[in-house]
């Protein structure tokens, strides 16, 4: 008989939340974890980025007082001492929140870095509470075993990082930087987040990205909105543009570079006190035993099936590791997916299309569903309906009204094809986009909906409504 019903390898958000399901549905549960539960999301990504831009909002807002009849002295600094250590403590609360959660789902957790061996056995190295390797091993069975041992930071030949002038996102989120001027490689999700708050602290800031658009993966009409507000806000941008070959000086306090268009044309040479390098991240695959089993890996990436089953009976893989859109709501819903999967109550296939995705630099970005580009793409006959936030009382109540919401829909049967929102509190309400487009509801049912005046939250019935030509405020 096997030690356990599941090993699951790797605490992030993904692998947390298969154990816990799992057990909740019966198995015999086991999680191993060589650093820190929570993964990237709780401890380097997710919650403390979110932490430090809380900060740059508000002395954004407080920027505004005297619009709002507050007769005070504007803010002129931060300290940022204070601000890691207000995010520090955020996670600390999280991260011991979580550990609970482990007794409470009466799920083992194994200290160490574990090894597939094949047939259902994993080999682990175990560590101590300090996160430092005993030298002792063991080996563990279970009848399933899921792979959740996520990504890591991108690493570029030429950009290697120091944590002082030149920095990645771990060392940002886990650090006390204070620029006056930065540069930031990378203009995704991750990039646009800390070249906002770096300009919210009042650093000179430039975005460079080598794609034609910030937020490549979103509709197009979010990238130009986000690039217009980025600009009215003063940070410079250069899309379809890369550091010229041979051109990085690293000083003792910070950097010269030069980039250059993808396509040719002028050299540009920049200078700051901080390199960010927001590249991306790669998957953790490698040295975990895939050799031993008959799943198939492209590109570091594991592959599985809509159930996130590999090609190995018996093992499964979900969150960072498998690629996609490498958000942590996207690895927890991967995650629940297997768990039912292994106990033999399967939930729907997963479908990407479905999972939201949020950017939280300011003006918020969110979005559900399919792009414009996309839907144009693939010949869908679609309709669109787009509101801006000025037409949105409750927007200019709270001194924001920049952004918009574009509801796409079939042109035929009405159904929700994509929900886009660039704009304020945006994150949060993609929430009912997500939940329309997962029950396949139509924008007139959307638009029918009654939504609370004044909230920003009517925006999303109203675009629906434009999309029928039936707006009632537009």
């Amino acid at each position: 008989m096997a030690d356990h019903d599941l090993l699951v390898l790797g605490g992030g958000t993904g692998g947390y939340a298969a154990a816990f399901r799992a057990s909740q549905l019966g198995k015999r549960v086991a999680l191993i974890e060589q650093a820190k539960v929570g993964g990237t999301c709780l401890h380097w990504g997710c919650i403390p980025a979110k932490a430090m831009l809380e900060t740059g909002d508000l002395l954004a807002k407080i920027g505004k007082a005297s619009d709002f009849g507050i007769q005070i002295t504007p803010a002129t600094g931060i300290d940022a001492t204070v601000v890691g250590a207000r995010r520090d403590k955020i996670v600390a609360r999280m991260h011991a929140g979580l550990k609970s959660l482990f007794k409470k789902n009466n799920v083992e957790l194994i200290a160490g870095r574990a090894t597939l061996l094949g047939g259902g056995s994993v080999e682990v190295a175990l560590y101590d509470e300090s996160g430092t390797a005993t030298g002792e091993k063991k080996t563990i069975s279970a009848t399933d075993i899921v792979i959740a041992t996520g990504s890591s930071v991108r690493r570029i030949p030429g950009l290697e990082t120091d944590g002082r002038v030149i920095v990645d996102s771990d060392q940002i989120t886990t650090g006390t930087l204070k620029p006056s001027s930065v540069i930031v490689i990378g203009g995704g999700a991750v990039g646009c987040e800390f070249a906002s708050y770096f300009r919210d602290l009042g650093a000179e800031t430039t975005i460079v990205e080598m794609l034609p658009t910030l937020v490549p993966l979103e509709d197009r009409d979010a990238s130009k909105e986000l690039t217009r507000a980025f600009t009215k806000r003063g940070i410079a941008i250069h899309v379809a543009h890369r550091i010229k070959e041979g051109s990085l000086v690293k000083r003792a306090d910070g950097v010269d570079l030069q980039i250059e268009p993808i396509d040719g044309g002028e050299v540009v040479a920049l200078s700051a006190d901080l390199l960010v390098v927001a590249a991306g991240r790669v998957p953790n695959s490698g040295e975990i035993g895939l050799e031993k089993t008959k799943a198939t890996v492209e590109r570091g990436f594991i592959k599985v099936d809509a159930q996130m089953q590999t090609t190995e009976p018996h093992l499964y893989a979900v969150g960072d590791v498998i690629g996609g859109l490498q958000l942590a709501h996207v690895a927890a819903h991967e995650g629940m997916i297997a768990a039912h999967a292994i106990a033999g109550e399967p939930l729907h296939a997963m479908d990407y299309v479905k999972q939201p995705r949020a950017t939280y630099c300011r003006p918020e970005v969110a979005s559900v569903g399919y792009t414009t580009q996309e839907l144009e793409r693939d010949g869908v006959p679609f309709v669109a309906g787009q509101v801006p936030f000025l037409a949105i009382a409750k927007a200019h109540v709270g001194g924001d009204a920049d952004g918009f919401c574009k509801v796409l829909r079939h042109a035929e049967s009405g159904v929700i094809l994509g929900v886009h929102m660039v704009g304020p509190k945006v994150t949060d309400l993609i929430a009912e986009a997500s939940l329309a487009m997962e029950l396949g509801a139509t924008a007139a049912q959307v638009g029918g909906t009654t939504h609370p005046h004044p909230t920003l939250s009517e925006i999303v019935g109203e675009a629906a409504l434009v999309s029928i030509g039936r707006s009632v405020n537009f």
